[in-house]
């Protein structure tokens, strides 16, 4: 009985706390997901792409590097929704943080689509900033040496 009765202000206090950070997250949750998938895609393809190459899989780098990622576009998320709630009732819109996360999912697409054309032989390599500057998709597409392919 006196054991519950120390309990109760702690779960409360915790209760209360993941409330906060349920409401922060709430409206988040298809940003979160897009970088979830996204991180599998760039798992696999970058696994399948790095097989075809002759490289060794270690299972512990591949998983550690994927969760690495993951955390990092945790972060991103929390700090483009940290500079919404901050710039954007000033600017009327949330551009710093649609700004923050355009980048950084054009990143990681970027290395999906890559790891997909080098796992399937296509000698091109694709700029997603390319695509955004003049959207013509043959222009975001470049030729890749055989002198750059060995730099890589």
């Amino acid at each position: 009985m006196i054991e519950e009765y120390y309990h109760t202000p702690i779960r409360s206090m915790i209760a209360a706390l993941m409330a906060v950070v349920a409401d922060f997250y709430a409206h988040l949750a298809p940003w979160l997901l897009l970088g979830l998938v996204l991180c599998f895609v760039d798992l696999r393809f970058g696994v399948m792409a790095a097989t075809k190459r002759g490289e060794e899989i270690r299972l512990s780098r591949m998983w550690r590097r994927t969760i690495n990622k993951m955390i990092d576009y945790l972060c991103w998320v929390t700090i483009a929704e940290g500079c919404s709630r901050t710039f954007a009732p000033a600017l009327g819109v949330p551009v710093i943080s649609i700004a923050m996360l355009f980048i950084v999912y054009g990143i990681e697409i970027n290395s999906c689509v890559n790891n997909y054309f080098e796992y399937k032989g296509i000698r091109k390599r694709f700029n997603f900033w390319k695509l955004i500057k003049r959207p013509d998709i043959d222009n975001a597409m470049e030729e890749v040496s055989e002198k750059e392919k060995l730099n890589e």
